[in-house]
Formats: structure tokens, sequence, C-alpha cells
């Protein structure tokens, strides 16, 4: 089987990261390692975009060059990606020799095949957003607006790449492929981009204006501008023509290709990867299978407010994981925004799912669970054969959370899939109640029935450490511990089945999983 091949937009190192950074690598590497727990083979590609005029112009503002600026700020995106345990098999930046070398075979092929050409533009160019405007980027005012920053008009000679030649393909391609964006209900944004005259599209800036990128080929008068260098990222660094080149150490391409869930924002969505993308490697021959799939989150905004430098509200993930931990904090992510929409990002709320969800729901689960079965049978378990309703409906619920999980998580309804995992939670604590083993353990006749729950309750939680592990690594990896079983090598969620742990197995020590925070308000 083909290896699942999951990559997310590469992040533009011109500012240190935010919590939208954040929740997209966490989203990957979530996907990541469940489909691994699903029995597939992963190879995870992210990075960083280091190119372009504005890192240039941040650059010498610092008073140091290009490389010298990109290389800080991308050690701030790789110390948090360590931080919250984002896993990744690959590294993508757009300085390493290795990308420039395909982006510049990948231009001369298009070249010697008719699909690039220079000519002399004047109009209204985006400094911030480093594009070329049209008519259909102004206002019902005929201005542009303040998104676009400072506009300047400008006279230059640039290469275009004919993408207008491709244009009724995409649509067609668009129509007949419904999977070819997740939620499908985006595709209708990309064909109503696609109305009207179709434009070709600038691909160079002349070197006098900006030297900090990738020389043309064929013109070294000019450097690549942004969109064939940073979305070639997916397929440079998955080993597209390393044998030509002489790229080595990357994986076969034709064994992963095409990429099984590109990942990217609602932002950047139109145009970049949901027309000049599909459009680029289709002009290079890839054909319609080979045209990845793109899965589009939504924001997380404040008070419904798109999170801003100038508005004061951009959540920094740092301070977040420190006060909640990774895991809290990745939890959080997954758990409060349904993918492919956007979310309110609240603190009262971040608090609430670590304390009342993770430490009173599942940390009290964990501990009382091991607590009892130290102070009454000296950590060891014994099923028995004591058996009543009460255990086989917290068995049924553990068997039926599985295929519910499975399903969720493959659908990428990941806040879904947690709580699918959660319904074991939730009844394996309403259980402790209703069973009241501490009662039990005061009647020597009971003997067998507190046997029986205080096995219930461990294996239970050891199916919820599985189910949970891609959410939150480390913390089920501390509770497996805990209960004494170590996730076998290659361990499937289909390997899940009831009576994991044997007879007479022994549980270790409980330690608070998430403690209690005491979070003081802040003044006002």
């Amino acid at each position: 089987m083909k290896p699942y091949y999951i990559t997310t937009a590469i992040d533009y190192t011109n500012a240190p990261p935010h919590i939208g950074h954040a929740y997209e690598k966490v989203l990957a590497d979530v996907m990541a390692r469940f489909q691994r727990l699903n029995g597939r083979e992963v190879y995870f590609l992210t990075g960083v975009d280091q190119h372009g005029q504005k890192v240039q112009k941040s650059a010498d503002k610092a008073g140091l060059s290009p490389q010298e600026f990109v290389d800080g700020v991308t050690r701030h995106f790789t110390a948090l990606w360590d931080k919250l345990n984002v896993r990744y098999d690959g590294w993508a930046a757009t300085t390493d020799t290795k990308h420039k070398l395909v982006v510049q075979a990948m231009l001369q092929k298009l070249h010697d095949a008719g699909q690039l050409y220079k000519k002399s533009y004047a109009g209204f160019y985006s400094v911030r957003q480093e594009q070329f405007l049209t008519d259909k980027e102004r206002g019902p005012d005929g201005s542009y607006g303040e998104e676009w920053g400072e506009v300047v008009e400008i006279q230059e000679e640039n290469w275009y790449f004919r993408l207008s030649d491709h244009v009724e393909w995409l649509k067609n391609y668009i129509r007949g492929n419904p999977d070819f964006i997740y939620p499908p209900h985006r595709a209708n944004d990309v064909l109503n981009s696609l109305e009207g005259n179709a434009q070709d599209l600038c691909i160079s800036r002349p070197v006098e204006r900006l030297s900090w990128g990738i020389p043309l080929p064929f013109d070294e008068k000019f450097v690549n501008y942004v969109w064939f260098d940073a979305l070639t990222n997916y397929i440079s660094f998955a080993g597209y023509l390393a044998d030509e080149v002489g790229n080595e150490g990357l994986p076969q391409f034709e064994k992963i290709w095409p990429a099984d869930a590109e990942i990217i924002g609602k932002d950047i969505l139109v145009p970049a990867h949901a027309v000049y993308w599909p459009i680029m490697l289709h002009a290079l021959g890839f054909p319609d299978e080979q045209i990845p799939k793109l899965v589009v989150h939504g924001w997380w905004n404040v008070k419904g407010a798109k999170m801003s430098k100038s508005l004061g509200n951009v959540i920094d993930p740092n301070v977040l994981s420190d006060t909640f931990t990774p895991d809290g904090l990745r939890y959080y992510l997954m758990r409060d925004i349904a993918t492919g929409y956007d979310a309110d990002f609240s603190g009262e709320r971040i608090e609430m799912s670590y304390n009342k969800e993770l430490a009173g729901g599942l940390g009290n689960l964990l501990n009382r669970s091991i607590n009892m079965a130290q102070k009454y049978r000296n950590g060891v378990l014994n099923p028995g054969d004591y058996d009543d309703e009460i255990n086989q409906a917290l068995r049924q619920t553990v068997a039926e959370a599985v295929p519910l999980y499975l399903e969720k998580m493959n659908g990428w309804d990941i806040h879904e899939g947690i709580a699918a995992a959660w319904k074991i939670v939730t009844h394996a604590n309403a259980y402790v109640d209703s069973t009241k083993p501490f009662g039990l353990a005061k009647d020597p006749a009971q003997a067998a029935r507190l046997d029986s729950v205080l096995y219930h309750l461990a294996e239970a939680f050891t199916h919820v450490t599985v189910l949970l592990n891609p959410i939150m690594p480390t913390a089920m990896a501390t509770a497996r511990a805990q209960i004494g079983w170590q996730m076998p090598e290659g361990f499937k969620v289909s390997d899940l089945k009831w009576g994991l742990l044997p007879s007479g197995h022994q549980l270790g020590t409980p330690v608070p999983l998430f403690p209690r925070l005491e979070i003081a308000e802040e003044k006002k």
C-alpha cells in the first residue's frame, strides 16, 4: 500500500508563529499519528517558506542578511514544533539547494514547452501581498482595500506562466472530482473565482527589485517569485526529479505521490493552492489521478474577529503550552474546532477543557482507578468470573467506541473522534459511581465483584490511551506507564480487544496526569 503522504502549507518566515500555525501543525501531526495507528506507513512533510520581498526588507531593517534573518525566525518554528511534539519525517526549507535545483528544473521544462513567456506590464502592485492587482481586487468605490496595504503603480518586464490555457481543464477537474477539496463546499469558492476572463500568472521579479529568490535558469536578470518556489516544496522534498537533478536522501517520488492531504488555511485556498498549484502540475504533465487532495482548515478567531497584530489579539501558543502543557493545548486545539470551519479562541474554554475534562474527567479516572486497585489489591488485577449488566454495558461502550472513532478520524472529524473515545471516559466515571468499589471493599462477600470492577476500570482506560494517543501522545504514554502496559510495536486500533491486561497484571504507581491548575483572573 502507498504510504500516507501528508503535508502542510510551509510557514512564511517573516514573523514568529502564532496559534494558527500551531493548530495546522498539530492537526497534521494528529492525522499522521492516527494513520500509523491505523496500520499505514506515513510520510509527513512540513517546513518554511524563506524567500520573498518582505523577508528581504525585514532583514535589511534588522541589519542582517536574508539568510541570517530567516534562520533566526525558523528557529522559533522548529522550537515550537518540538515543544508541541510535532514529529515530521521531512523538513522543507525553500533555501535548501535540493529545492532550488528542482524549482529551476521545473521552470526550464515549462520554458522549453512554451508555457512561459516574457512581457512588459504596467499596473498596480500590493507591497504587502507582493502581487499585482487587477480590477477584481478593487472595492465598490474603485479603490483597493486596506488588506492590500501600500499599493503602488509599477511598469516593468517579467516572465509569465500561461495559466489561462489550463483553466477549463481545472473547472472540469473540480466538477469531476468531489474529493479534491475537503470540506467539499470549498470547491464552490474555487469555481466562483474562475469565472470571467482568466489571467496569466506573473512568476518573476527583476533582480534589481528582488534579489532574495531562486534565479530563473533561462534568464539571470530575474528571480522566481513565490508560486513556483513555495508551492513546489510539496514535490521537491518528496523526491520529484531527484535523479535528474542529483538529489539524494529523499523519498522515491513515484511511491508516495500524490499527497493524500495537503493541509492549508482557507485564506490560501484561492488562488494559490486550488488554482495555481493544480494547473502548475497539469502543465508539467501530471495526470488527473496525480493531483493532490486539499484539506482546508478554518481560522481561530477572537470574539468573532480574525487575529491580527493591529488588533492586538494574536494568541501565543508558547504561553498556552507553558500554562496548559503541550498535550493540554493539543487537546484543546483538536477538540474545540471542526476541521474546515472557524472557531473562537476562548481563555475560559481552554481553562475549562484542561481543569474539567483533562484533570477532572480523564486524569481523575486514571488516578482513582489505580489508587483503588493499589489500596484494595496491591495493584494486582484479577478479572475473575463475576459479571453483570453493569459490566456488560461498560464493555459494550468500549467496543462501540472503536468503529465510531475510526469513522470520524478517517473523515477528518477529529473533534468527533475524540468524542467517541470520551464516551468510554464518561461511562467509566459513571461506572465508579454506580458500583461503589470503596463500599464493595468493606464486604468480603463482594470480593469477586470488586476484582471485576477494578479490572474493568483499568482495561477500559487502557483502550482510551490507545484512542487518544494521536491527540496527546506524551500524556497517554505516561498513563500507560502507570497502568504498566506498553503498546506493542506495530499495534493498531483494529487490535483493540477486551483483555489487553492479563490476569495477575501489576499496575504501577498513580501520579496525577493533569494536575489541576489554579489560574488567577486578570485584574481589570
